[in-house]
């Protein structure tokens, strides 16, 4: 696939060295003050692959170069809470991730307990990693009935809260399953399901129920991914409390801003269920990179794609600013609902045998807050410097703003995207409007063009390389690279369709992907004009479970004739590419896209829209 190269401009009205400017692992960081943080906030950190790591010789050392214990290190700038995940027995399962089972907690609670920090004990009720993508039922309850699994739950749960009150470490807080939007235990408890979600909510209820039983001044939480998703949650928790689901306290919700959504919407789903449920909200997962470098042979599941969409730079600075984000969001939660985060496996940066899965690398390493010798990065700052009350508040400014390249064709009108990215001397970025002084320049050779324009609501300079070819992509976004679906319209199940950048989901940083836990149907479609008489050829490329009744690549040409193509897939990465040649266009437009009718649970890809004049 093809990836326009990106080229950043400095601002030429900046005077060397008068912005403070973040660039590598060495620079300090500058974190203005929340006004409004509660002293008592949770600034919590997911540290499960901890005891793994130090089994297999991991070394940590604090910003100054001194070795100690990641624990106080952590407790030194300013983290008052872990979090730590059990799985039911690790050694049932593939293995790798910290196999993080009970006594391992117990071990790590009673360590975190004698620095004076707090505890959030993580339930998955798996013997490997749950998720919205699996969350598999033990291999000691997997042919069990539904009423045998609601007392396995229940008496799991209790048993292993009694043995952290023998063990004289009870913790603070208990979830209760792992990212459940897909339900847990599966088949029995999965969603959607077809008895409006009773035989999940009863699996969910035990668990709570057993933990007020047995530890009643323990705080009870129920967890979610995609924290911006403010309907998933509202139609969520509409049902588990519409099925009894009450006794809990504290909603909490996974926030990765590259997966997740902007922080606005992240504020207005925090604003929205706090209120609506009565319950105090907790960002219990969240993280941001620090440089798109990979320090082993595993893929990292964040890079330059996701930094793109994230809304900070990849450096020190842009995770210190990324994390004071998520803080002032949660601080401004009406009502003093918004009590903390926690930043998942900061710990995690690559050691040679702690990988997510037992013979398998670290994806995460880049995301961690220690470098790749296990040196705490200087955004460590980040906890103390927000509840600092005679802290410096600093504006940001623009320091840069990204040039853009695209590719277009002899004779044909050229797209210039609508938005540029700008970055901050903070290292956060946005994406701001582009006023060009040609908006579709058409040029009539092959070559290399510039077109200039002004970025709006900052009045700064701004050009795109224009590189014209005989045979071009005449689609806007074809390719995904950007990760997101601008020049594409979906009508139908919208929520279904969105854009990512995963391994095998994408031929390259990104692709239109699918999923939805009902049956859906969806067009995605883009109209393109100007265009010269003659013969074209759509195509696009596809992976995916199959099974939809309908799945088709359209063009619709002159006179509203359409033609299609069926699409097939057979299996996850098992790309194919379908076309259709010697559409005859006289009228100067054509419409391309795809449509779908899908079962709940249909999945796949399309990546590498092409649509182009034959020569």
């Amino acid at each position: 696939m093809r990836k326009s190269m990106l080229k950043s401009l400095v601002l030429s009205a900046v005077a060397a060295g008068s912005l403070w400017m973040a660039s590598s692992a060495d620079a300090a960081v500058q974190v203005n003050p929340i006004p409004n943080l509660s002293d008592n906030f949770i600034k919590g950190a997911d540290v499960s692959m901890l005891p793994e790591m130090e089994s297999l010789g991991a070394k940590f050392y604090d910003t100054d170069g001194t070795q100690m214990d990641e624990l106080q290190i952590m407790k030194n700038h300013g983290i008052n809470w872990i979090r730590l995940r059990i799985w039911n027995d690790p050694k049932a399962g593939p293995g790798g991730g910290g196999n993080t089972d009970e006594a391992r907690a117990i071990a790590m609670t009673k360590r975190a307990h004698a620095l004076g920090l707090k505890v959030l004990i993580d339930f998955h009720y798996s013997d490997w990693w749950a998720d919205p993508g699996k969350q598999v039922t033990p291999k000691a309850w997997e042919k069990h009935s539904k009423e045998q699994l609601v007392k396995d739950v229940h008496d799991y749960t209790a048993k292993v809260v009694r043995n952290f009150q023998q063990a004289g470490c009870e913790p603070e807080m208990i979830q209760i399953g792992n990212e459940v939007k897909s339900g847990m235990l599966w088949p029995i408890g999965k969603l959607p399901s077809t008895d409006n979600d009773k035989a999940f909510s009863e699996l969910l209820n035990a668990g709570l129920k057993a933990v007020r039983e047995t530890a009643p001044n323990v705080k009870l939480m129920v967890h979610l991914p995609d924290g911006g998703d403010n309907a998933f949650y509202r139609s969520f928790f509409d049902s588990i409390t519409k099925n009894g689901v009450k006794d809990f306290d504290i909603i909490g919700l996974s926030y990765y801003p590259f997966w997740h959504g902007t922080l606005e919407q992240l504020q207005n789903n925090l604003n929205d269920i706090s209120a609506r449920y009565q319950k105090d909200v907790i960002v219990v997962e969240t993280a941001f990179g620090y440089t798109n470098e990979n320090f082993d042979k595993q893929k990292n599941c964040y890079g330059p794609a996701e930094e793109q969409i994230g809304g900070f730079r990849s450096t020190v600075q842009g995770q210190a600013s990324g994390l004071r984000a998520v803080m002032e969001r949660l601080a401004n939660v009406p009502n003093g609902r918004g009590t903390g985060m926690f930043y998942w496996e900061p710990d995690w940066y690559a050691v040679e045998g702690a990988g997510w899965k037992t013979g398998e690398g670290n994806e995460w390493d880049n995301l961690a807050m220690f470098d790749k010798n296990g040196k705490a990065l200087d955004s460590w700052e980040v906890f103390t410097k927000v509840s600092d009350k005679n802290g410096k508040t600093v504006t940001a400014k623009v320091r840069e703003i990204d040039n853009c390249a695209v590719t277009g064709g002899v004779g044909m009108p050229v797209s210039l995207p609508e938005k540029v990215m700008v970055t901050y001397t903070d290292d956060h970025a946005e994406k701001l409007a582009v006023n060009w002084q040609t908006p579709r320049p058409t040029y009539e050779k092959e070559g290399t063009y510039t077109v200039k324009g002004t970025v709006a609501g900052i009045n700064q300079p701004v050009s795109c390389t224009v590189t014209v070819i005989k045979k071009a992509n005449l689609l806007v976004n074809g390719d995904f690279e950007k990760v997101n679906l601008d020049g594409w319209t979906i009508t139908g199940d919208k929520s279904a369709v969105d854009a990512v950048s995963k391994a095998g989901d994408s031929l390259g940083q990104g692709s239109m992907h699918y999923w939805a836990d009902k049956d859906f149907a969806f067009v995605a479609q883009q109209e393109v004009t100007g265009l010269k008489d003659g013969k074209y050829t759509v195509a696009v490329s596809t992976q995916g479970g199959g099974g939809q009744s309908k799945y088709e690549l359209f063009i619709i040409g002159d006179n509203g004739e359409r033609k299609a193509a069926a699409i097939t897939d057979t299996g996850w990465n098992k790309w194919q590419t379908v076309e259709i040649k010697d559409v005859v266009v006289k009228n100067g437009k054509a419409t391309i896209g795809v449509e779908m009718q899908a079962k709940a649970g249909s999945w796949g890809s399309l990546d590498n829209f092409e649509f182009y004049l034959q020569q």
